[in-house]
């Protein structure tokens, strides 16, 4: 049996049968045992080896990220024959036992012997050092190609990132024009009226949103008050925002009553765009004579009243329809006494709406008994008190919706 499978080697199976025999007499038999290195690439190597029986791996960049396996080598097939040609030469790659594994075990010396008997043996080595290096080279061929094509997909993926990149900066940079211009629509100082004070918060959702808040002096002993929230966020709820607010700000510098103005506006709002967007709007006029708020609400949530004493009511109301939807708008039209030294608050629906991280919203309940217990020296101060104690609810988590408030204060 060890002669037949002598016999078979590549390397000698041109052999005569006498030098058959005599390597089998004289050949080691080397026992190894599983996932062991035999010998490592770089070492010095002085000898090469026969399978009998077993599976070894011919591994280059063992123990390395790059680690790689070029060969496997099985009963029949040698390993180490590049030691042969090159006796000072180094290992060039590493060979590790798959299993239990046997080979016999030839140096430099006895293959010089065996060579000089036999040196037509040199051809069939020769042949199959071709051969092999033939393999490795169709083998490092294919490797490239397979690295080029990574390479290359990873330059495309890496080349469509930074598109990405470019244009998120682009719609950023666009974002911040369009806040920055929505934040100029928005009254940078409120009017001055005696015997009253105002306050102001708006933030949006998103980088733009489609709430709006205004406080327009129309004479020297009225204001107008126009807070509202168009029903959606985004770049297009605050085109349309921008678009009612500058109709609302012209039609209420018009000196017409509240319910005239929204119901003009809403008009215009039909005729100029088919935008599927509506808007919920409260116009009132504050006249320091009278002591009285008009205003004309159209489905726009409901004034808060805030009494000297702490009394905290909701006003009076009727039907009103949403604006940019109807031809024929219904409002709902009062008047109501601003409490001496109480104030009326007004809000978008992103205040009751605010939610909880458990999903519970915030609710005009909750929103009632805050604002009662919230007792500031200003308007604003009460603005952001009410946004802080409404961050807290949320627990910092993303806000849903636009808040505005809209907080009025009597000095009397």
């Amino acid at each position: 049996m060890k002669e037949k499978l002598l016999s078979r080697t590549p390397l000698f199976n041109g052999l005569p049968e006498e030098e058959i025999n005599k390597l089998s007499e004289t050949l080691r038999v080397l026992e190894v045992p599983p996932n062991s290195v035999l010998f490592e690439e770089g070492e010095v190597g002085d000898r090469f080896y026969i399978i009998i029986q077993g599976q070894i791996e011919v591994i280059k960049a063992l123990g390395t990220p790059e680690e790689r396996l070029i060969g496997l080598r099985g009963p029949g097939e040698f390993i180490g024959e590049l030691s042969l040609i090159n006796r000072a030469g180094l290992r060039t790659a590493s060979v590790r036992s798959l299993g239990p594994a046997h080979l016999w075990e030839m140096s430099h010396e006895e293959f010089d012997h065996l060579l000089h008997r036999q040196p037509l043996m040199a051809f069939e080595l020769i042949n199959v050092l071709s051969e092999r290096l033939t393999t490795a080279h169709d083998t490092t061929i294919k490797d490239l190609q397979e690295k080029n094509l990574e390479l290359t997909q990873a330059y495309e993926e890496l080349k469509a990132a930074q598109d990405q990149i470019i244009e998120k900066e682009r719609l950023e940079r666009e974002l911040q024009v369009a806040f920055e211009i929505q934040t100029s629509i928005l009254p940078q100082t409120l009017p001055n009226l005696p015997g009253y004070d105002f306050g102001a918060l708006m933030v949006p959702a998103r980088a733009v949103g489609g709430d709006f808040y205004d406080i327009v002096s129309l004479s020297p002993n009225k204001v107008g008050i126009i807070i509202g929230d168009v029903a959606d966020k985004g770049v297009p709820s605050a085109i349309f925002m921008a678009q009612t607010h500058a109709l609302l700000y012209a039609m209420a510098k018009r000196d017409a009553t509240p319910a005239q103005v929204l119901q003009h506006v809403n008009e215009l709002l039909l005729e100029i765009g088919e935008s599927s967007l509506f808007v919920t709007v409260l116009y009132g006029v504050l006249d320091r004579n009278t002591n009285e708020f008009t205003y004309a609400r159209a489905g726009h949530e409901l004034p808060i009243i805030v009494h000297a004493d702490g009394k905290v009511e909701i006003a009076p109301y009727e039907q009103g329809q949403l604006m940019g939807i109807l031809d024929d708008l219904v409002l709902d039209e009062k008047t109501i006494k601003v409490p001496a030294g109480g104030k009326i608050v007004l809000y978008t629906d992103g205040v009751i709406d605010a939610r909880h991280a458990n999903g519970e919203s915030f609710g005009m309940q909750r929103l009632l008994k805050v604002i009662k217990q919230v007792n500031t020296a200003s308007a604003q101060d009460h603005c952001d008190q009410l946004w802080e104690i409404l961050c807290e609810f949320q627990n910092k988590d993303a806000q849903e919706d636009d808040v505005t408030i809209v907080t009025l204060k009597s000095l009397f």
